[in-house]
């Protein structure tokens, strides 16, 4: 009936009398059908005025003037283009919007946009109508109304615009493009970076690539209580001292989770006293931008973007858009007065940083900091870094006065001699790499005969260390069909070069056969299908860490010995084997 209704509609709307100006004329259509309203765009001509929109059903509504009319001396609206006039007809409204050239609707004042709009308040995702969850965070009741174009939110880098306006240095030339060769012009880069003094400091220097930049953004991410505000705070002291950089400067550390008594109470149990190192508890970026002009800072730390907000954004602290433009607005700034910006990140459950993925695309650095829960050493390792290599590990140890720097990373990772005998069955030494650095780790095997368990592995791929046995069986013959095979790598490490094979399949021998391995041994290579022994890369820095912890003897692939005989290697000895057959032959043979 409806459609019936619609054609009758348009049969007599197009039968109109010559005589009717066809400019003159208003219509108010009360039709569902897009199709229609279609078809009547179309073939109303360019010089039309007006018609109107409305998803209703029924006749055509009269006019405006019959529904409401009006005393001459009652003020008149002049019509305007491109404007809404809003029409009642028995309690539903239509809109009138006027076609303007080639059938195109404008809504809204002067051009402007009248959109309603639905943001989610937690994580800022838009959406052209309510729904009781958001579509992108799934959180209930969290989209708010809003009118789009009436009052656009301000971005993170107006925001800093606006409040470093006033005291900014201002550039009376305007900025062009500079030649590379005049960039570098009377800058030492010696002296470029900021340096950081002490053990602690060093470590910490050589992840961020041999110290500080100026203006630099730095991203710093972690579990909860891995020590990310230890770390930050000990940063801030040290560089608030001054020690290697012409003496103090102030350094303003913010927490927007922490008060400043919680945190004075922190400093002073891990010895901090330095006088340049202020405090402050806010949440407002803008709040925090205009107390760092009244201080000379050396550098500033935010503890942690996901609580801090600005004011012109939609969405709470945390969310993502909030993320966003707050990182944009300290980015601006970082580069603006060539302060370096220190962030604290928090993880999601999966291990990344919580916010929105550009969040690590705009910082210049991102750091993690990992643990194990039941072990007080900490690494800092350098995911990106604009400024350096991001193959370097920190290695730390949480005391009760805050991160130690481990001078010797290897003793973490190797376990306590508990017997008093100097051999250990099923014990084998390695050597891995992590960035620049060489780590010796403990490798256990433990063979058992008729064990209902096959295979367990922990910290060693399970496809690996499958292959490996596997090879033992066939290359080397050892029965090992009816044994249970249990392996683990000391200090929860993960295995995951190839550099340890040569000391799993030794642990492994040295616990089936019985036969346990001298305590000042170590292994390093790769073990093929053929029961060939392959090098591995950076064979000469793996075998200089050995011989500095002191150990006796070292097992090699044959394919190294030429390449290892120009190392100053003191008392260490470098024995070469070719294969699984050889090796075992050489340590497993009685004395």
């Amino acid at each position: 009936m409806r459609t019936l209704r619609a054609l009758h509609f348009q049969k007599h709307l197009f039968n109109l009398p010559p005589k009717i100006p066809f400019s003159s004329l208003r219509f108010t259509i009360l039709c569902n059908s897009r199709q229609f309203r279609s078809t009547l765009r179309q073939q109303i001509p360019k010089e039309s005025t007006a018609f109107t929109d409305a998803a209703v059903q029924g006749w055509a509504a009269p006019s405006t003037s019959q529904q409401n009319p009006t005393n001459e001396n009652t003020p008149q609206r002049e019509s305007k283009p491109n404007e809404i006039s809003e029409n009642y007809s028995n309690g539903i409204k239509s809109r009138v919007y006027e076609v303007i050239g080639n059938g195109t609707k404008k809504k809204g004042k002067g051009g402007k946009s009248s959109k309603t709009v639905w943001v989610c308040s937690d994580c800022g995702y838009d959406d052209g109508q309510w729904w009781g969850i958001c579509k992108q965070c799934n959180g209930v009741n969290t989209m708010k109304r809003f009118s789009e174009g009436i009052e656009r939110p301000m971005s993170g880098f107006e925001v800093t615009e606006s409040v470093t306006r006033s005291w900014m240095p201002h550039q009376s030339v305007k900025a062009m493009p500079t030649k590379l060769t005049d960039v570098n012009k009377g800058i030492n880069q010696l002296n470029w970076r900021i340096p950081l003094s002490g053990l602690f400091g060093a470590e910490v220097g050589r992840v961020l690539g041999g110290g500080l930049v100026p203006g630099c953004l730095v991203l710093v991410g972690g579990d909860p209580g891995v020590g990310k505000s230890t770390l930050l705070l000990q940063i801030a002291a040290i560089i608030a001292e001054g020690c290697d950089m012409g003496g103090p400067a102030p350094v303003l550390y913010v927490s927007g989770e922490e008060s400043v008594e919680q945190i004075g109470n922190r400093a002073d149990r891990m010895r901090i006293g330095t006088d340049e190192l202020f405090l402050y508890a806010s949440t407002d970026i803008e709040d925090i931008l205009e107390k760092t002009q009244t201080l000379s800072l050396r550098a500033l730390i935010i503890d942690s973007i996901q609580t801090v907000y600005l004011r012109g954004v939609t969405g709470s602290a945390g969310g993502l858009s909030q993320v966003k433009e707050c990182t944009e607005a300290l980015l601006r700034f970082a580069k603006k007065t060539n302060i370096p910006v220190f962030l604290i990140g928090h993880v999601t459950k999966s291990g990344e940083i919580a916010g929105p993925r550009v969040l690590e695309h705009i910082v210049d650095v991102v750091l993690y900091m990992e643990g194990e829960k039941y072990s007080s050493h900490r690494l800092l390792r350098s995911v990106k870094n604009r400024f350096g290599s991001t193959d370097e590990l920190g290695v730390f140890e949480m005391s009760q006065s805050g991160l130690q720097a481990v001078s010797n990373p290897s003793e973490m990772f190797l376990s306590e001699q508990q017997s008093d005998s100097e051999f250990l069955a099923g014990l084998a030494v390695t050597v891995i790499m992590d960035g620049s650095r060489a780590f010796l780790i403990e490798i256990q095997a433990l063979c058992v005969a008729g064990s209902s368990v096959s295979r367990q592995v922990n910290g060693v791929q399970a496809g690996r260390a499958e292959m490996i046995i596997s090879v033992l069986i066939k290359q080397a013959g050892l029965k090992l069909q009816e044994n249970g095979i249990f392996l683990n790598v000391v200090s929860g490490v993960s295995l995951s070069e190839t550099a340890g094979d040569l000391a799993v399949a030794a642990a492994i021998c040295s616990s089936f056969l019985e036969f346990p391995l001298p305590v000042g041994i170590a292994f390093i290579g790769e073990i093929g299908l053929g029961g060939e022994i392959r090098t591995v890369p950076r064979m000469d820095k793996r075998i200089n860490t050995v011989a500095k912890l002191g150990y006796k003897k070292c097992i090699i692939p044959k394919s190294a010995e030429t390449s290892m005989a120009a190392l100053d290697l003191g008392d260490t000895e470098i024995v070469a084997c070719r294969n699984l057959k050889e090796m075992i032959n050489i340590v497993f043979r009685k004395r």
